[in-house]
């Protein structure tokens, strides 16, 4: 062995004798990055520090070897250095797969242990609603089903007054080793899916899943100004996660319903009102229904089919931010289909007073009227 036969292995590690064995592994790399030879070209004393932290870790990391020596001393440990002044029972790929991943900030770095603890899944709820609740905002509640943690075992999978044990398969690491050529490959161990653990004796109320589904009563604020395939996240009320773990997300989907008379575009909103060939030729005001309710909207002399008058602010609310956009009106000249014999001779009276002259429509005109019928 090294020249560590009259130190204390504890010593060594900077450790205390009840010390378990993650507070073992993480002294030993402090220490082995600390004095690898790597960082320490043609330091005689950093290479001896670094095979003295190795043997100690080499003998403590092992159960048997650890009651040996806390027993008997150095006296009490067989086995010894392998190639190279490194000992034989340490993993070296355990150890410094995560040593060369920070030394030089690669990928490929990994625990020793994997960790048990699995986040929630995220849950997702479509809310059907009303074109007028997208617009203005609306405040509801939604039932949903969740899976929580069990209150029976609290969430360790284990009936009552019993403990999950380290999974046999991969020794409590959560992953299991094959080689390949010249490399050895981690895998998931297939018996414990990566948690270290097994339930040998299971909660009888979530049989071993350590969560029980349940249905839950949720709080939604819609604000004022979502579109249809809004999405709403509510952090932490998806599925409980299992041995630990964070709770997944809440996404509550938004569809809207179809209006019958408005129509959205972005922030404006698009109406069309039907008026009389009178009331486009000397002008009128008229009643029109906004999503607020009533409003006069002015008709002037002589409009056209197809004219848009804008009200401003009329529209839908910028989503959390200020203002509104606008209500876009569009006239719709009428022309009715059955005439009396007394509506006839005012018709062609006014005929003949304003003649008749066919004219060819600019495209630009032609293009609105699609539009329009469309």
């Amino acid at each position: 062995m090294a020249n560590v036969a009259h130190v204390d292995y504890y010593e060594v590690l900077s450790v205390s004798k009840d010390c378990d064995e993650q507070e073992l592994k993480t002294a030993y790399r402090k220490l082995a990055m600390r004095y690898h030879p790597d960082r320490n070209p043609d330091n005689p004393e950093a290479e001896e520090r670094f095979k003295q932290a190795s043997e100690a870790y080499q003998v403590l990391s092992d159960p048997q070897k650890r009651a040996a020596y806390d027993r008997y001393g150095v006296a009490g440990v067989n086995g010894g250095t392998g190639a190279g002044g490194f000992p034989g029972g340490v993993d070296l790929g355990d150890i410094f797969g995560d040593f060369f991943g920070e030394m030089f900030n690669v990928a490929g770095g990994r625990s020793g242990r994997a960790s048990r603890a699995q986040r929630g899944r995220d849950i997702r709820y479509d809310l059907t609603i009303e074109f007028e609740e997208a617009v203005f905002g609306k405040e509801t509640t939604v039932s949903i089903k969740r899976m929580d943690v069990c209150a029976e075992c609290r969430g360790s999978g284990a009936a009552h007054g019993k403990s999950a044990s380290t999974c046999q398969q991969c020794g409590g690491r959560g992953q299991v080793r094959f080689q390949q050529g010249f490399f050895s490959i981690a895998r998931t161990c297939p018996i414990c899916s990566g948690t270290g653990q097994v339930v040998i004796e299971p909660c009888r109320t979530c049989h071993g899943e350590a969560r029980v589904e349940r249905e839950h009563t949720v709080h939604v604020k819609i604000p004022a100004g979502v579109e249809d395939g809004t999405r709403i996240r509510y952090q932490g009320e998806g599925d409980a996660g299992r041995y630990g773990g964070n709770a997944g997300d809440l996404y509550v989907v938004l569809a809207v319903k179809p209006h019958a008379y408005f129509e959205r575009d972005g922030h404006d909103l698009h109406f069309a009102v039907i008026i009389s060939f009178p009331q486009a030729a000397l002008g009128a005001e008229i009643a029109i229904q906004t999503l607020e309710g009533e409003t006069t909207l002015k008709i002037p002399e002589g409009t056209q089919s197809g004219k848009e008058f804008r009200l401003r602010g009329k529209g839908v609310p910028y989503l959390n931010e200020r203002g509104r956009g606008d209500l876009i009106v569009q006239a719709v000249v009428e022309t009715p289909k059955k005439l009396t014999k007394a509506q006839r001779e005012v018709i062609q009276q006014l005929g003949a007073t304003l003649g008749v002259e066919n004219r060819v429509a600019s495209r630009g005109l032609l293009d609105k009227m699609k539009d329009l019928f469309n």
